[in-house]
């Protein structure tokens, strides 16, 4: 077989303009297809319709970076919340715009960082630190303690914006005599728990955790488990031993109500 037949010769002309490739690739299509075409190049009023919807679902009036800290700080504030936590109402319904108006395109992390109090206890005191994007180190770890030592609180949150190294995070376990959580930025970028497909959590207090396994004669280990670094475990801070009211009500999965304990 000769495979020069395949190679067009030096003389062949292998380009069109856009005007004769078109009307070639209507010459040579189905009828069908070549009136599709001819709707296509005269319907000028579809393109800007598109563009318009995309441009819409688009952020143009900032950095992508304060956009960013602001989902995380909303999320950060709606976590503490649902974990009894005082929060205001007003700095929940901050908007974007607001945020970027208050603390411009570039915010300082050091004055993203809040501290609020449980609504039943206001003995105790939790804050969340924005950490910078290097990846957090030991030095930082003691940096963020010096910060925070003299505030007594009895939790601390820190969102990531870079890698922890391993022996950092040992380190915040020797350094802080208390809980201290870590999220990665993009953990809080969207509330988990108001997933459409994801059920209803309610965790139970010591009184009713005890009223349960006494109606049903079970011990904790008896109930189905839930992991302590389950995302919505670390959403609301729940530690060993803590059950878990999951509440089913979708299409896919029915009406129906189980426990979880966390181990």
């Amino acid at each position: 077989m000769d495979l020069n037949q395949f190679v067009p010769s030096q003389n062949s002309a292998l380009t069109m303009d856009s005007a004769e490739s078109t009307a070639a690739a209507a010459a040579r299509a189905p009828n069908g297809a070549a009136r599709a075409v001819d709707d296509y190049d005269d319907d000028d009023d579809a393109v800007p319709e598109v563009a318009a919807c995309i441009s819409a679902m688009l952020d143009l009036g900032g950095s992508v970076e304060s956009k960013r800290l602001f989902l995380a700080r909303r999320t950060a504030l709606e976590m503490l919340r649902d974990r009894g936590y005082a929060v205001p109402e007003d700095e929940l319904a901050r908007t974007l715009p607001e945020f970027r108006a208050w603390w411009e395109d570039k915010p300082e992390l050091e004055s993203l960082a809040f501290s609020t109090t449980l609504a039943s206890d206001p003995s105790s005191k939790v804050k969340v630190v924005f950490c910078p994007p290097e990846p957090v180190k030991i030095a930082a770890i003691r940096v963020v303690y010096t910060g925070v030592k003299d505030e007594n609180l009895s939790r601390l949150i820190l969102i990531l914006q870079g890698r922890i190294m391993s022996k950092a995070r040992e380190a915040i376990k020797e350094i802080f005599p208390y809980k201290v959580d870590t999220f990665q930025i993009t953990e809080l970028l969207v509330n988990i728990t108001k997933h459409a497909l994801k059920p209803k959590h309610q965790v139970l207090t010591a009184e009713e955790k005890a009223k349960l396994l006494k109606e049903y004669n079970v011990v904790d280990s008896q109930l189905p488990r839930m992991l302590e670094n389950d995302a919505v475990a670390r959403y609301y801070g729940l530690g060993k031993g803590t059950v878990v009211k999951v509440i089913y009500d979708s299409e896919l999965t029915g009406n129906h109500v189980t426990y979880r304990c966390i181990f």
